[in-house]
């Protein structure tokens, strides 16, 4: 008598002769087929604004925590996926617009939003083509840090150069360029999405950014990777954004005619 120490292996499974494809025997594991885990990426928009807004305590009025959860959906929520992204900030926007408006300074007007959007943007959120949409956004950051480290710290004082620097400078030369870039659509001398090939004129807007100072404008064209003032006009202190960003484009028209 021999015995065998070793096991062998089962024989292959082989399949009748007779049986068709359709009752074939499932094959072994591990299995091919698995079925697809619900992820956050794939729910609808409204659902995950509904989930961050859910984020928020409704039985409590503590002004603090409210605060808290704005600095977390700043911070941290916003960056899991895309669509929280876009979520958080709707919310954000949504929350600190007004205070972003109490801070505008006469006679400068505000406009985060404007009805012209540049088509090559992924995401007005994501991407927003807007100038001062950005600043907005800078606004919020610094806002959100603010007022927690208030609630942290009777010490801690308010900077108040850091929201000087947003006002007195980034926002009105913002405003100014969505100012620019609506006028300068409207004559056909600026396009917001990218020419198919390089033309003096329509110029993309993405390339002009403008200078401003308390005195004068001056539009700065991006070209060959080199920055050169183009056209520059004279501004009265304590002018409206559109007359200035209206002079700017008349001069950038003559720029064009003579270029």
């Amino acid at each position: 008598m021999i015995i065998l120490n070793e096991k062998q292996p089962p024989p292959p499974y082989a399949s009748s002769p007779t049986s068709s494809v359709h009752n074939a025997p499932p094959p072994p594991p591990p299995f091919e087929h698995r079925r697809s885990v619900p992820r956050l990426d794939g729910l609808p928009a409204n659902i995950i604004l509904h989930i961050v807004n859910g984020m928020f305590p409704t039985s409590t009025v503590d002004a603090t925590i409210h605060r808290k959860t704005l600095y977390w959906l700043e911070m941290s929520l916003r960056l899991v996926s895309r669509g929280m992204y876009i979520a958080c900030m709707h919310t954000l926007r949504s929350v600190y617009l007004t205070s972003y408006a109490q801070l505008i300074k006469p006679p400068y007007t505000s406009d985060p939003f404007p009805l012209v959007a540049s088509p090559d943007s992924i995401s007005p959120v994501l991407s927003p083509g807007n100038r001062e949409t950005r600043v907005l956004d800078l606004f919020i950051a610094l806002k959100v840090r603010e007022d927690v480290w208030m609630d942290e710290t009777e010490l801690h004082l308010e900077r108040d150069e850091s929201f000087k620097d947003l006002f007195d400078l980034m926002q009105p030369r913002s405003r100014t360029e969505d100012l620019v870039a609506q006028y300068g659509t409207e004559l056909g001398l600026i396009t917001l999405s990218a020419p198919a090939r390089e033309t003096p004129v329509p110029i993309h807007f993405a390339k002009l950014s403008v200078n401003f100072s308390p005195r004068s404008l001056g539009l700065v064209l991006l070209s060959c990777g080199q920055k050169r003032t183009i056209v520059e006009c004279y501004r009265e202190r304590n002018e409206k954004l559109e007359v200035g960003a209206k002079r700017l484009v008349k001069e950038l028209e003559r720029w064009s005619k003579s270029d």
